[in-house]
This record gives C-alpha cells, structure tokens and sequence, in this order.
C-alpha cells in the first residue's frame, strides 16, 4: 500500500499571505486623515452655532428692547399707532440686518467647507498615490522572488 498525503491547505495559504504582506500604515495614515478633517468640520459647525447663537440673541434683545418703548402708556391715542409703527418699521430693519448676519456666518461655513475639502482630496489623492506605488513595488518584488524559486 503507498500512503499518499493530502496536501495541507493551511500551510499553502500561509506561504502565498506571506509572499504578499499586508502594509497597514496607509490605513493608519487614511483614517488620521479622515479624523482630522471630522474634527475641522466640526470646528466650522460649532463655530457657526455660536455666531448664530450669537446673532438670535442679539435679535431677541433688541426686539424686546422695542417691545418695552411700544408698551409704555401713551397720552394721546395716535401716539399708539405710531410706537406700533415705528416698532414694526424697526423691526423689519433689524430683520434684514440679522438676516444678513445670518447669511454671512452661512457663506463663511461655505468657503470653509469648501477649503477643508479641497485640502483633504489632495491629501488622500497624495496618500493613495503613495500607497500604490508602495503596494506596486512589493508586488513586483514578491513576484520576481517567486519566479526565482
């Protein structure tokens, strides 16, 4: 009787992940990346929550600022009509000036956004790049040491 072995598949597949090792500091380097510009945006986010925190309360204060010169007993009953207009005049003057504000913490959000993005495509376009070239040289590397066997 001759005794044949079958081959052990645990060792074959060891031999060929180890003919291609596995280089993770292009992932390290893609996720710390990933974690700063996560960590911008959310800079930009806060920071335009706080200018907007800012701008509401600022109307609000000066609203009711408004609301209490209205409120104040008139002698004469025209005098009413006109705190209710002159409020009402003021108050869509603030409105546009709080709107604008509003619109300029949106547009800064914008341009930042924009910028942060721009910057971190270049970046991971750079890393990518460099991880291939990387990968690339240690394919054609364990290629041609296993074609020399």
């Amino acid at each position: 009787m001759t005794k044949t072995s079958t081959p052990d598949m645990a060792a074959m597949l060891k031999d060929i992940m180890g003919a291609f090792p596995v280089d993770t500091s292009a992932m390290d380097a893609s996720f710390k990346t990933s974690a700063t510009l996560n960590e911008k945006l959310s800079g930009v986010a806060l920071s335009a929550v706080e200018k907007s925190t800012e701008i509401s309360s600022k109307w609000t204060k000066d609203t009711v600022a408004k609301l209490s010169d209205m409120a104040k007993a008139k002698s004469e009953p025209a005098d009413y009509a006109k705190a209710m207009t002159d409020f009402a005049t003021a108050y869509s003057e603030a409105a546009s000036e709080h709107m604008a504000a509003f619109a300029e913490v949106a547009k800064k959000v914008q341009m930042d956004t924009v910028e942060l993005m721009m910057a971190a495509g270049k970046d991971l376009s750079e890393e990518a790049q460099t991880a291939m070239t990387k990968v690339t040289g240690e394919v054609q590397a364990a290629a041609k040491k296993a074609t020399t066997k």
